[in-house]
């Protein structure tokens, strides 16, 4: 449905976006994550046909988006993160006359806005002036209508910004269930909302694709490099060395303590339990032991590697 091929997006001697390439297949759900400025949005606004590329190709459903933008565009349902409406419209007046555009029959039209309004819990606000609704009401007309068309391909900037914890529940529920009729490509800096509602994840650093794998695939490699977390009372200085010289440690993270006792993270070889060998150490050295249990890492842990900060600086994403 969605094929990048060696896109890039320069701005002057600014790289935005430096040769991405991905391929999402109908019926998936995929996240894409980035920091600020690391190109997330300026991919979404060129797959979506709303910026052009430097170089590369950008198809969906088969089609160039830059050669043929109108047929692509009908393919495509995009909600941005700031959702563009008219304020002096009511919210049924509005998505009819977003469905007339889009091209649904006028036999069509009252229905279909109807059911999309019912879908994203907007019936009891038809009536409303868009300029009266609240922030998360405004951002569920926005849903609507990325959905009003019926479109194979929804593209979702933030979509639950703004809303409260009842509605985004709300609308997760209902983006995993429009994945049985739709590709979705969805961004957010929620990291469990990705991880509770895609099957695969993009994470983008610096205009490059850093992070491509399913959901389940990173789970299973992040149980096998389950990490230790300890805090036990020690000399100053003595304390790391020594949890970095067990066998088996990857890396030992220092994580801060106050009146003597300080705070770790062990890393671990893939298959290590290290807690009883932390147990032996600090019974062997006796180091008071406060803490120590198992530490399951999280699609964040994964985020936070692929995004660290390295020797040159972050570049800013060009806005249009």
């Amino acid at each position: 449905m969605i094929r990048l091929e060696k896109v890039t997006k320069q701005y002057g001697s600014l790289t935005a976006v430096d040769g991405v390439s991905f391929h999402v297949a109908p019926g998936e759900i995929v996240g894409l994550l980035g920091p600020n400025g690391a190109g997330k949005s300026t991919t979404m606004r060129m797959l979506t046909g709303y910026l052009s590329a430097t170089q590369g190709t950008v198809r969906i459903a088969g089609l160039d988006v830059f050669e043929k933008p109108v047929e692509a565009r009908r393919h495509i349902g995009y909600m941005p993160e700031s959702v563009p409406l008219y304020p002096e419209m009511r919210v049924n007046e509005y998505l009819n006359y977003r469905a007339a555009i889009k091209g649904v029959p006028g036999s069509k039209r009252r229905k279909r806005v109807e059911e999309v309004m019912e879908r994203c819990w907007l019936a009891e606000r038809s009536r409303t002036l868009v300029g009266h609704l609240s922030k998360g009401y405004r951002q569920r007309v926005g849903l609507a209508d990325a959905l009003v068309a019926s479109p194979d391909l929804l593209v979702l900037d933030e979509p639950t910004i703004g809303l409260d914890p009842t509605q985004i529940v709300q609308v997760r529920d209902l983006i995993r269930g429009l994945g049985a009729q739709h590709t979705i490509l969805l961004s957010s800096h929620i990291l469990p909302e990705v991880e509770a509602v895609c099957s695969r994840v993009i994470i983008i650093r610096r205009g490059r694709i850093a992070v491509d794998d399913r959901i389940d695939a990173l789970k299973a490699r992040l149980q096998r490099e389950a990490a230790v977390g300890v805090e036990l009372k020690a000399p100053a200085g003595n304390a790391r060395p020594a949890l970095a010289a067990i066998a088996g440690a990857k890396e030992v993270e220092e994580l801060g303590g106050s009146e003597g006792w300080c705070r770790f993270r062990l890393r671990a070889e893939a298959g290590q339990d290290l807690r009883e060998p932390v147990a032996a150490l600090a019974r062997e050295r006796d180091w008071p032991l406060r803490e120590l249990h198992r530490d399951e890492r999280t699609l964040e842990d994964v985020f936070l590697e692929a995004v660290r900060a390295e020797d040159v600086p972050p570049k800013a994403e060009a806005k249009p």
